[in-house]
């Protein structure tokens, strides 16, 4: 879908303002939705689909997701959430997976970012090298 430029400027600046310190606010952007939805000026619905956009790419990009072979102890957990925080700042959610098809190691995704330590990736390197 083309959004237009004015469409996007407005998108964005609707999504600065629901931020507070940098991180999003849920509340705002409720409440910048319904004044939106009630006012409905021009391009509304593709200033509507853009701040869409904007907030899922945000949320994505404040999640991470940690897929090992066996359940981790608290320690590593602690560990590696210290880890991923030190890098990607305090507000990131992380949620610890279980995925017996690693073989082992570990499988870090924050947003778009992908860190495979697994052996199986590691088994599937080894072979398209034959």
């Amino acid at each position: 879908m083309k959004i237009s430029k004015q469409a996007q400027r407005g998108a964005r600046q609707l999504f600065r303002g629901c931020q507070v310190n940098g991180l999003l606010d849920e509340n705002r952007v409720r409440q910048a939705v319904k004044l939106l939805a009630e006012k409905k000026p021009r391009g509304y619905v593709e200033i509507l689909a853009r701040l869409h956009r904007l907030v899922k790419l945000d949320l994505e990009r404040r999640a991470a997701r940690v897929e090992s072979a066996s359940s981790l102890t608290p320690e590593l957990q602690a560990e590696v959430s210290g880890e991923i925080k030190k890098k990607y700042g305090n507000a990131v959610n992380i949620a610890f997976t279980q995925n017996p098809a690693l073989i082992g190691g570990l499988r870090i995704q924050v947003g778009s970012d992908l860190y495979d330590g697994s052996v199986k990736t590691r088994l599937e390197k080894l072979e398209e090298s034959f």
